[in-house]
């Protein structure tokens, strides 16, 4: 039940100012204690309607109805601000609702929308549309989130998610960036505390110049070719280069695509190692016993993370009427989950095909593979990653994982959304062997070796990649056999392993020389044409090679 609200003193100009200044000199805390010493000291709590009244009214609010709310506006105060039932009331609109005060995050991202507005009274804005733009840094779908910091930018139209598939590379941007928005989310909150530092190398990345096809190019021609969005290189643990690219930004949230599929498997390596999952070999039944009789009966765990479990699934990006097209309009249904489920549960296999023995490449077995791990750890994807890793290391900035049914199944094939250099730190996670900045290990010793140990199934071995091209979800991606490689980025594609998303999204690992590349891209086309990854191949084999002339 909600306490009483006890009236305060009519809202003044010099409150706004005053919670702004203290807001800002407690580097923005858990604010209980603000908000409280405010109502104690007879002052005045700038009210979330007020936000919602301003931000909200310049189109029908008639000269000077700003001004009427900043003296008009009464605010409640609950007793007990460390309660977690506590309320802060949401009026306006015509609406009226709760915001639940839970762990202190709801009333910080309260406290960051009032302190914006308290910021913009103080600068002497005028009521009006300047005003509303500026509490636009705080949109409502960031509060119904839970994220601590709202991503920027916040783009006010999306395109439709059920047409993902066929966004022009424009919508893409706006829709890669706002994923966050477009589906149901999990969020995976970092803790608060210092983020494991990327501090700039010592000396800069040097001239990049790569030759493909007898034309030499520049790093400034890949970002063009590649219809780059966000480019990080990491040399240990140091930022060589950085590019925000369209109107991104380091608090951008860019959506993954399938690089998710390898910050899946590096969770079940944790998983294995806490012993929630007794072994790769166990059967998916085990864990999702309503596929039973289905096509998924006798497919184990490595088989789902090695795509070899002989299920057929047509990932056609281009074909409207493919598997992958159909789970992405479920994706976008008012009900995904039953959907994709029923959608798995019509698939058959391939004739003649045992699982483990061939290699075809299907999100639906991955969309299992984080299902299987939920139900062991008995959490979402988005809750294991926050309390294995995310808090842990920790990352800078909240992340959101895609979600089926919030708080209880999330997008395991996809719908991973991070900041760049937060894509850059689960990176150097990986590369540093699953151990955490304080040595703490969480995943078998052996299991980046397995990970990284492709699989010869038929259809992993290729003329380009004669060993498998394909692990526990990581890639072996090297120049095609047909193209010259003058320069021999192959000898570098053999010392790295890619996590790799359609339209270009990637992250590339080389251990041996401690070199990590993330890239964000809205290609055209989903995968094609395939020049493209031979670029990505060639690209940072030059950038490989110019570090060590460099030494």
């Amino acid at each position: 039940m909600d306490r009483p609200a006890r009236r305060v003193p009519p809202l003044r100009q010099e409150c706004l100012v005053q919670v702004a200044e203290d807001l800002a000199e407690s580097g923005m805390k858990l604010v209980a204690d603000i908000i409280g010493g405010a109502c104690a000291s007879g002052g005045t709590l700038v009210d979330v309607p007020l936000a919602n009244v301003i931000s909200n009214s310049t189109a029908r609010a008639p000269a000077g109805h700003h001004s009427r709310v900043l003296q008009e506006c009464r605010a409640p105060c609950p007793t007990e601000m460390s309660d977690r039932s506590a309320h802060l009331r949401w009026r306006g609109l015509g609406s009226s609702a709760a915001l639940s005060a839970r762990d202190g995050r709801s009333i910080l991202l309260v406290a960051a929308r009032i302190a914006g507005i308290a910021l913009a009274v103080a600068a002497g804005n005028t009521p009006g549309g300047s005003m509303a733009a500026e509490l636009s840094v705080a949109p409502p779908s960031c509060l119904e989130l839970g994220l601590v910091a709202c991503p920027q930018p916040f783009d006010r139209e999306l395109p439709p998610a059920r047409d993902m598939l066929s966004w022009d590379q424009a919508h893409r941007v706006i829709g890669f960036r706002n994923s966050y928005r477009l589906y149901r989310g999990d969020v995976f909150h970092a803790n608060g505390a210092a983020a494991q530092e990327l501090p700039p190398a010592a000396t800069p990345l040097p001239a990049i110049h790569y030759l493909m096809d007898g034309t030499t190019f520049t790093l400034e021609d890949y970002l063009e070719h590649q219809s780059v969005t966000g480019l990080l290189i990491l040399k240990n643990g140091r930022i060589l280069y950085e590019h925000y690219g369209h109107g991104n930004t380091d608090r951008t949230l860019w959506t993954s695509r399938s690089v998710a599929k390898s910050v899946v498997s590096v969770l079940v390596g944790m998983a294995i190692r806490e012993g929630l999952i007794r072994s790769l070999d166990a059967s998916v039944i085990e864990y999702v016993p309503e596929l039973r009789g289905s096509a998924w009966t006798d497919v184990h765990i490595r088989q789902l993370l090695q795509h070899t479990s002989g299920v057929a699934w047509n990932e056609e990006y281009g074909d409207p009427r493919s598997d992958f097209a159909t789970l992405t309009r479920c994706e976008a249904a008012a009900q995904p989950y039953p959907c994709i489920m029923r959608l798995l549960k019509s698939l058959h296999r391939r004739p003649g095909i045992a699982p483990g023995a061939a290699w075809s490449y299907n999100t639906a077995g991955a969309w299992l593979l984080g299902l299987v791990l939920e139900r062991a750890a008995h959490t979402t994807l988005a809750h294991f990653l926050e309390t294995r890793l995310w808090s842990r290391v920790p990352m800078e900035a909240d992340g959101v994982w895609q979600a089926l049914v919030p708080g209880k199944v999330d997008m395991g094939g996809h719908g991973f959304n991070a900041t760049l250099r937060d894509w850059g730190r689960f990176a150097l996670f990986v590369e540093n062997g699953g151990h955490l900045p304080n040595g703490q290990v969480l995943v078998p010793d052996d299991w980046l070796t397995q990970s990284v140990t492709w699989t010869k199934a038929r259809g992993s071995v290729t003329p380009s990649s004669p060993d498998g091209q394909f692990g526990y979800q990581w890639w072996y991606s090297g120049v095609d056999v047909n193209r010259p490689d003058p320069e021999g980025a192959n000898d570098t594609a053999r010392e790295t392993f890619w996590a790799l998303g359609i339209y270009g999204q990637a992250i590339a690992i080389d251990r041996a020389q401690h070199l990590v590349l993330v890239q964000w891209s809205v290609w055209e086309h989903a995968e094609s044409p395939p020049s493209l990854y031979d670029e990505q191949v060639l690209f940072f084999g030059a950038v490989a090679r110019a570090v060590r002339e460099a030494r």
